[in-house]
């Protein structure tokens, strides 16, 4: 069996459903490297998997207990629940608890589950929950707080942004090389990966920016407006949203819009639906109609909104929807999508911003997995997709005993394309230079290709670095 780099033990993991969400998580620890078993009642399913990815499959109904010891899931470390069916996927996992299984997670998308989950956690074998939708709506809310993000991440408890910002051909850092950017040190902020055409570069000092590269930026939470200003992009936040699709991510969102005074209007084809929304949601304008029909988008103002949001249940519709609101010169659109492997065509079509839902909670559970190693040098606490999914972004915690403490930078060995993006300590943000360490207690932001799947702060050095005792450097 092929290891992944970084991962110290593969570990035995059972995953229950294999739709979108499930197919993308046994593709993701199929490559780190995980001894993988997959159930579902659809066998014709379980065999593209199984021809695709080489992971062991088991036909039925992954809540029952025969199914489950045909898995062997009393000898596993995790089962990942993540079927349709939110009462099917907590009853797989009161089941994997009761045989033995180490940690169990649940996909679990019913808003009216929450206040039950947090009560009966322990008694429902519940390690970890995870709501697809919210985290959509969450995610989009936060790109409609700065609209001239493609992409926006939150790390340390919301003290470091993590920001993708595509470079027009006005703004300043176009034909630019980074060690000429010395605002951006004075911003506290650092360019860390750079998407061109396709090609992801973490870059040295002597990379010099081109117009349409898009940039990664660490920066401090409290700089993001400071940080736009600087770049001459606008930092407006959007005070109207168009959302075409009432879904339950429209649901979400809108509520959290209204918190935040944002005017918003839903059209949803489905009637209904439009009925639950008013009555959920009755500061809302809901209309009901086909929001693919051009004539429809006009005549409810679509030249008029700040934002344009696709949540329907077809790609294709959201793209084409997306594309339309980018024509006429909707300053935002934000588009949904499940089949994100063809994400660089859309781009080239004007489709910049992608929500996926199946990949949000992919990375939640990639994370929490890669946590369970908890080895000596500091194991993940958040992860999340970068660059279009060819990075990723890694949040550690440095405990008391890592072997790298208080070891200026410029003195350890980084493995080739990993960036130290950012150190927080006692709530400031460093962005590292040289001369910095890490001490005990500090947060710290790597970025990585995707391709190494980083389990331990450790794995970031080369091979050995830390055989022979290194000079150190009291703070």
């Amino acid at each position: 069996m092929f290891l992944a780099e970084g991962n110290a033990a593969a570990m035995k993991i059972v995953i229950v459903g294999d739709g979108k969400v499930g197919f993308t998580l046994t593709k993701l620890l199929s490559k780190e490297g995980h001894d993988l078993v997959v159930i579902d009642s659809n066998s014709d399913v379980l065999r593209e998997s199984q021809e695709a990815l080489d992971v062991a499959v088991v036909t039925g109904n992954g809540a029952r207990v025969e199914v489950q010891r045909e898995a062997d899931v009393q000898h596993s470390d995790v089962l990942i629940a993540a079927t349709s069916s939110d009462e099917i996927n907590l009853l797989c996992c009161m089941v994997a608890r009761k045989l033995g299984c180490r940690s169990t997670i649940a996909r679990v998308r019913n808003p009216a589950y929450d206040s039950q989950l947090r009560l009966l956690k322990e008694e429902l074998g519940l390690s970890l929950s995870i709501n697809p939708e919210r985290a959509a709506a969450r995610e989009i809310f936060r790109l409609l707080q700065f609209p001239s993000f493609l992409k926006r991440d939150s790390f340390a408890k919301g003290r470091v942004e993590l920001v993708e910002l595509k470079l027009r051909h006005d703004n300043a850092l176009v034909n630019r090389k980074l060690s000429e950017l010395g605002g951006f040190a004075r911003l506290n902020a650092l360019i860390c990966a750079v998407d061109r055409d396709g090609e992801i570069t973490i870059p040295s000092g002597s990379f010099e920016l081109r117009e349409g590269d898009k940039i990664t930026i660490a920066a401090d939470a409290a700089e993001l407006a400071n940080l736009l200003r600087q770049l001459n992009v606008g930092a407006q936040k959007a005070q109207s949203v168009m959302i075409v699709g009432g879904s339950r991510i429209a649901e979400y969102l809108a509520a959290m819009l209204l918190r935040a005074h944002v005017r918003v209007t839903i059209i949803e084809k489905q009637r209904a639906r439009c009925e639950t929304l008013s009555e959920a949601l009755p500061e809302v304008m809901v209309i009901y109609g086909d929001g693919s029909q051009k004539d429809l988008l006009l005549s409810e103002g679509i030249r008029q909104t700040d934002a344009l949001v696709t949540l329907t249940g077809m790609d294709e519709e959201n793209l084409i929807i997306s594309m339309f609101g980018n024509y006429i010169g909707v300053p935002k659109t934000i588009t949904k999508i499940n089949r994100t492997e063809y994400a660089e065509v859309f781009a080239d079509k004007g489709i910049d911003t992608i929500v996926s839902p199946k990949l949000l909670t992919a990375d939640e559970i990639v994370s929490y997995v890669r946590a369970m190693d908890n080895t000596a040098g500091g194991s993940v606490v958040t992860l999340y997709s970068i660059a279009g999914g060819s990075a990723e972004a890694l949040e550690f915690f440095v405990k008391s005993d890592a072997p790298y403490l208080n070891i200026p930078l410029y003195q350890l060995a980084l493995k080739p394309d990993i960036l130290i993006a950012s150190i927080i300590r006692a709530r400031k943000v460093i962005l590292p230079k040289g001369g910095d360490s890490m001490q005990k207690g500090d947060t710290v932001v790597v970025v990585t290709p995707a391709e190494r799947a980083v389990c331990d702060l450790k794995d970031i050095f080369v091979e050995g670095a830390f055989d022979a005792p290194a000079p150190i450097m009291l703070p």
